[in-house]
């Protein structure tokens, strides 16, 4: 198999960390028979330094041709003075809209060896924690009208807004991943007080009688946010809206003992997404080699399973992290008194070589 892949290294430990996954795939794509391009564009803040704004209409281009795109991270305090219409995020919303990445998919896994990791108590985290968050990524509130009127006072206003299609589309996403693993979805809103959520929570019970082998339910949001702490095992797959969904996503990464174990994946209908780890860019440990290249490593494993079909070899770099943490090595986020610590690159090396 013969992929294209843009790559967005980014800003602040973007490089690094992305430095680290094409080693391991290209150790992958050796290993199994495939070649793997790579076309390494600017985004982000490193972007507007050369460029003046966070995504030119080239890269745009070479992101919309590509297999997919995986990403390290952007932004940071250098621009956040700029104009708010040129901040670095702003590369990864147009990415989103040019490339139709509406369904973000977030797994929530606790390895066993990083339970003393998770600030939940032994007796939670033994149980196990395995889920995925589905998150609505192109409506909602972040994509409505915002604006502040001056008068008669200064208000501002947000609006957020869904349509049938939107919810169905990524309810489908939700509802397909449930059947491929415990057949257990849970739909989040705030239904006793939003029209979008009662809209939300309508074409969802719609959906549930296609999908009869699915055991589905309701949560309203606040409620989930404290069964997430309470029994996060309760949960298989959860469905939300946008704003929700990154909150509660958020919340479900401090479960694995750092953000910087946590992949994810933005799909499209297509093949093509982005993938991408969920911590930011880190520019106070930028350069530093200290940083945790796992969330970025099982991105680009959901990005061989995801969007190139490759499952056996997604497994295979799933299995290499979980031998290097049984292992003991850890890097700084995750170390603890019994284990030893590795920077960026050695933590890499450890995985290639288990591969």
């Amino acid at each position: 198999m013969k992929k294209n892949i843009v790559v967005l290294p980014g800003d602040g430990i973007g490089p690094e960390i992305v430095d680290g996954a094409l080693t391991i795939l290209d150790k992958t794509a050796a290993k199994y028979g495939h070649k793997f391009y790579y076309d390494m564009i600017e985004v982000g803040g490193c972007s507007i330094d050369k460029y003046g704004v966070p995504i030119t209409s080239e890269n745009m281009e070479k992101c919309r041709n590509a297999d997919s795109v995986l990403l390290g991270a952007v932004g940071g305090p250098k621009w956040d003075t700029v104009d708010p219409l040129l901040r670095p995020e702003k590369a990864l919303l147009a990415i989103r809209r040019e490339l139709g990445l509406f369904a973000n998919l977030r797994p929530t896994r606790l390895f066993t060896q990083l339970g003393g990791a998770s600030p939940l108590k032994d007796s939670i985290t033994s149980a196990g924690i395995d889920l995925v968050i589905v998150r609505e990524l192109t409506g909602g509130i972040y994509f409505g009208e915002h604006k502040t009127c001056e008068v008669p006072e200064k208000t501002a206003t947000d609006i957020m807004t869904y349509s049938e299609h939107e919810i169905e589309r990524i309810g489908r996403v939700a509802f397909e991943a449930a059947m491929k693993r415990r057949k257990k979805l849970t739909s989040v809103d705030k239904a006793n007080v939003l029209d979008t959520s009662k809209l939300w929570r309508e074409i969802m019970h719609r959906l549930a009688a296609e999908y009869p082998e699915v055991e589905y339910s309701d949560l309203y949001v606040d409620n989930a946010a404290m069964q997430l702490i309470r029994d996060p095992g309760r949960f298989d797959v959860i469905v939300t809206e946008n704003m929700f969904g990154d909150i509660l996503s958020d919340e479900a990464s401090m479960l694995t003992g750092s953000i910087g174990m946590m992949p994810s994946a933005s799909l499209s209908g297509g093949t093509c997404g982005m993938y991408e780890p969920i911590h930011g860019s880190a520019p106070d440990i930028a350069g530093k080699d200290i940083a945790n290249p796992l969330g970025t490593i099982l991105s680009a494993a959901m990005m061989l399973k995801y969007s190139f079909g490759l499952d056996e070899e997604a497994q295979a770099i799933e299995t290499a992290v979980d031998q290097v943490l049984s292992d003991g090595f850890r890097t700084a986020d995750i170390v603890s008194d019994d284990t030893i610590q590795v920077g960026c690159r050695e933590m890499c090396r450890r995985v290639t070589e288990a591969l």
